[in-house]
């Protein structure tokens, strides 16, 4: 399937618009696309208590894993950031795990046109995945 980065990049700015950020003002809008064609959107939700705070890459990935949506095969950031919103850490791992071999696409939410693409394996290399636990002694 090709991958039309643009409408998808589109669609991580529309649903940045749902962004509840209250303390630190940093809107950031993730779009996931699955193998089917179908874009799921998310925001990132903040929490006084920053630990429960959840990136908009996670919101998007949770609602279409618990919509029973499985192939991805690209996720589009974007937020006000020079050069774009690259992903954490935990929303780096989660990709690795759900979404294997998915591109990823990044802009700067005041320059939808300037797009950085990515793929996961080049943001985590030698992610620990479910493979990884083929070694526990049982």
């Amino acid at each position: 399937m090709k991958i039309d980065y643009k409408k998808l990049v589109a669609a991580a700015a529309k649903a940045r618009e749902g962004s509840v950020s209250p303390y630190s003002k940093f809107k950031v809008g993730a779009a996931l696309l699955t193998k089917r064609g179908e874009i799921i959107g998310g925001a990132n939700v903040e929490s006084a208590s920053y630990g429960l705070t959840c990136c908009a890459e996670r919101i998007a990935l949770f609602k279409a894993l618990t919509d029973g949506k499985k192939h991805f095969i690209a996720v589009a950031v974007v937020a006000r950031a020079d050069d774009g919103p690259t992903p954490c850490g935990a929303c780096r791992q989660l990709l690795a795990e759900y979404a294997p071999g998915a591109k990823v696409f990044i802009a700067d939410s005041r320059h939808l046109k300037k797009i950085r693409e990515f793929t996961v394996e080049a943001l985590i290399p030698e992610a620990f995945t479910g493979s990884s636990l083929a070694a526990v002694d049982r």
